[in-house]
Parts: structure tokens; C-alpha cells; sequence
């Protein structure tokens, strides 16, 4: 999705949001009121909630595009596609009879048809535009494309050449954290582990060495990951795809699930270092045993670690959670009974928390007891990541070559750490 898109989709999105924003507002201060009143809330109150916090999970997609800068496909371009493949399988009469310019006029006539029964039916059309329908689908029913032999052959059925995938979700780890390349299995980057501190002396007083300052070595190793997969030779002949662009390309996307994976709780040990196992990484207390909301029901947990992180780091901070987490965190509120999430889109910038963006992270926990839902701070600081090998394919013909199949090997070097742990916290689910 180019600029130009993405601000088209933006301003169409503005009101559907801001009004959902309001509604959802008003709604859960209900819902809070009824809770407080009656120890429960009215189930028709947590019905409508509900329902508008799915309208503002459906504009999520949008706000991690202007988070994260994420492509997608335009959607007028597949409308267009499939108007014209209908156009192209209509039957000759239909198409028209006479000069090119007439076809054209009668393919006009009845796709504009089509789509004005679809918006206001049939019954509300003019008589040209009812006629023409009716035509098509005479001609249509003049061959009987069920049997075969009434005319079956004559329509054969049509193999669309796009492949039907589920989503995979997967973290954007890159997105956050910095990049550095190597030809080496490693790197060391210098790190400082103490500092001196300044004293006073009197006029005449003796200066003693200030101690404290100490350096050591960060290093961060590149070890190997893979993909394994067996296609026929058959296979790889006969299927109208491109079979080996297809298995890259899955390969790629697996590469990215399990570095996302690793990039929250990798152990360190042969595999990325994940940023909720790093001893040094401070942590904050949501307030109650297994919410990020505190005791009376409020953010106050989740804004002590906010204020808990160094203002230098808190300048380009962000906060990462998952889908289920950014609902919970829409209904808090601070202490001054303001809303913490607030919508961007009317500005042209990402929704936040606290004033903060947020990224989606399907691989960070949900809430729970002892769990850590929540990461803040500035990644790219805190984190690096060393790219030794992008991505490799090896193409073995012969290992597989008496049961008639290529196998293709996939393999990547990469690792990652948290180098400056100071730089991010984490909140965890429990009491104060």
C-alpha cells in the first residue's frame, strides 16, 4: 500500500473510528458504573461493548500499516480483476453481436446492470437495464453446463491460479530492533559495565582516584536455522506454479515466525536471546494477579512502568503486546478517569497509549498469573540483531533421487540479544 493509499484508507476510516472511540467510551463508563453498583455488569451492556470493540479491532490492521509500514494488496485493483474476468467469461450473445464497438457498449450496459441490482435490486432498475440482465441469463440457461453432453464440455471449469493461505501471523522483531551484518560467526561490540562518580575537594585537599569506570565485550553469535522440505520431480514438472519460488517464499515466512518467537522468549542458547527471559530486564507489577489492570481497576500499574524507564529511552519508546492485550488496554483508565488508548487516525498517525505507539505482537503472552503481557521501551537500543547469512537454498537432486523427489534446503544464519537491558521493562501480571 503506497502513500497515497494509505491515506486515502486513513481518511475514509477517520469517523467510523472516532465515533466507534466515543460509543466504546461511553459504553464501558457504563459498564464500570454497573460493575460498581451491582458487583456485575448488565450482559446487554457487555454485548454492545463488544460489538464496538470489533469495529475498533478492525481498523488495527491500519494503524500497525502506519505503525510499522506494513504492504498489503489494493483492494479497487482486485475489484477491477474481478469484474473483468466476469466480463470475459460471458457467453457470445451476450457479448453482443456486430462491430467491436457495440460489444464493448453492451459489456458497459450490463456489468453497470450488475452492479446497480447488487446495490439497489432488480426490481428498482430501469427496463433497459432489467432487459439486458434477463438476456444474460436466458442465454445462459440456453446451455446446461451440469450435464456433460447438454453443454457441460463447452464450460469447462476454471482453475484460478492463486493458492488459498491462511494468515501466519508472525512478530515484526526487525521492525524494532537494529540490524547489523557480518562476515564473521560473531560479533563484539564494547559495552561500558561501570561508571566513576565525581567528587569535591577542598583547596588544599588530595585527590584520590575516582574508581568504578569498567568495560567489557558484547558478543552475539549467528546460529544456523533451517527448512527441509521434499517436492517430486513430478511435481516440479507438471504443477502450474512455480513450485520453487512458492517454497522460498514459505520458507522466508517460517525464517520470520520463529525469529519473532525468538525475539520475545528465545533461551540465548543456540537461538536468539528473547527479551521476557533476559535476567536484566526490569519489570513492574500490574497491581493485580492476573490483569494488567491494578486492584481498582485502572491502569496505574502499566503507567508505573511506563515512568519507570529512563526519559532518554522513553523519548522513542513503544510498547508491544498482543491483539487480545490492546483490547484489554482500551478500557483502563489513569487515575484522572482519562482513557489511556487513544485513536491517531484522525491526525494520520497511530493509535497510542499513554501518547505512545504500540505494535502488535501475536508471540507476547496474554494475561495471566505470573505472565508478562507487556514489553516497553526503546527496542533499538536494547536490542540487536546480526544477519550472517540472509537466506541460503541448496537444491539436492540426489539424496532423494530413487523415490523421485528434490530436496531443497533452506538455512540461515542469524542471532540476536538484548544488549542495553536498562532500555526496555516488562509488566508482569501480580499484585504490588
Amino acid at each position: 500500500m503506497d502513500p497515497t493509499e494509505i491515506k486515502a484508507a486513513v481518511d475514509a476510516a477517520v469517523t467510523p473510528v472516532m465515533t466507534a472511540f466515543e460509543a466504546f467510551k461511553e459504553t464501558n463508563d457504563a459498564r464500570l458504573k454497573e460493575v460498581e453498583k451491582k458487583g456485575v455488569a448488565d450482559p446487554v451492556t457487555t454485548d454492545k461493548l463488544a460489538k464496538i470493540e470489533t469495529t475498533l479491532s478492525q481498523y488495527e490492521s491500519l494503524n500497525q500499516k502506519l505503525t510499522v509500514a506494513a504492504d498489503q494488496a489494493k483492494a479497487a485493483k482486485e475489484a477491477s480483476d474481478r469484474i473483468e474476468v466476469m466480463l470475459a467469461r460471458l457467453p457470445d450473445n451476450a457479448r453482443g453481436r456486430g462491430n467491436e464497438v457495440e460489444t464493448k457498449a453492451r459489456h458497459g450496459a450490463w456489468g453497470l446492470a450488475v452492479i446497480r441490482a447488487h446495490a439497489l435490486g432488480v426490481l428498482n432498475l430501469n427496463a433497459d437495464e432489467q432487459k439486458i440482465l434477463a438476456d444474460v441469463a436466458n442465454e445462459a440457461k440456453a446451455l446446461n453446463v451440469g450435464t456433460d453432453t447438454a453443454g457441460g464440455y463447452l464450460a469447462p471449469t476454471e482453475y484460478v491460479r492463486d493458492i488459498i493461505k491462511g494468515v501466519t501471523e508472525l512478530s515484526p522483531a526487525r521492525a524494532l530492533a537494529r540490524i547489523r551484518n557480518t562476515a564473521g560467526k560473531s560479533i563484539q561490540q564494547p559495552k561500558r559495565t561501570g561508571q566513576f562518580a565525581a567528587r569535591r575537594v577542598h583547596e588544599n585537599g588530595a585527590k584520590t582516584e575516582t574508581t568504578g569506570l569498567a568495560y567489557g565485550l558484547e558478543e552475539i553469535v549467528a546460529p544456523e536455522m533451517y527448512a527441509l522440505i521434499d517436492i517430486s520431480n513430478q511435481m516440479l514438472e507438471d504443477s502450474a506454479f512455480d513450485m520453487e519460488a512458492e517454497i522460498r517464499e514459505e520458507a522466508s515466512e517460517q525464517f520470520a515466525v520463529k525469529e519473532g518467537a525468538e525475539f520475545v522468549s528465545g533461551t540465548g542458547v543456540g537461538e536468539m536471546e528473547g527479551i521476557l527471559t533476559n535476567a536484566g530486564v526490569g519489570e513492574n507489577h500490574s497491581g493485580s494477579a492476573a490483569t494488567i489492570a491494578d486492584a481498582d481497576g485502572q491502569a496505574n500499574g502499566l503507567l508505573t512502568l511506563k515512568h519507570a524507564l529512563k526519559t532518554a529511552y522513553a523519548k522513542n519508546a513503544s510498547w508491544i503486546m498482543n491483539r487480545t492485550t490492546i483490547g484489554s488496554v482500551r478500557k483502563l483508565k489513569d487515575a484522572d478517569k482519562n482513557y489511556i488508548w487513544m485513536p491517531g487516525i484522525a491526525q494520520g498517525r497511530p493509535n497510542t497509549i499513554d501518547g505512545d505507539p504500540y505494535v502488535e505482537f501475536p508471540d507476547m503472552p496474554n494475561e495471566g498469573a505470573g505472565l508478562y503481557p507487556i514489553a516497553y521501551g526503546d527496542f533499538k537500543r536494547a536490542y540487536t540483531m546480526v544477519d550472517r547469512i540472509a537466506m541460503e537454498m541448496l537444491r539436492d537432486p540426489y539424496t532423494q533421487a530413487t523415490s523421485g523427489n528434490i530436496r531443497f534446503i533452506f538455512r540461515r544464519r542469524n542471532g540476536g540479544k538484548v544488549v542495553l537491558a536498562e532500555a526496555i521493562r516488562k509488566l508482569e501480571c501480580a499484585t504490588l
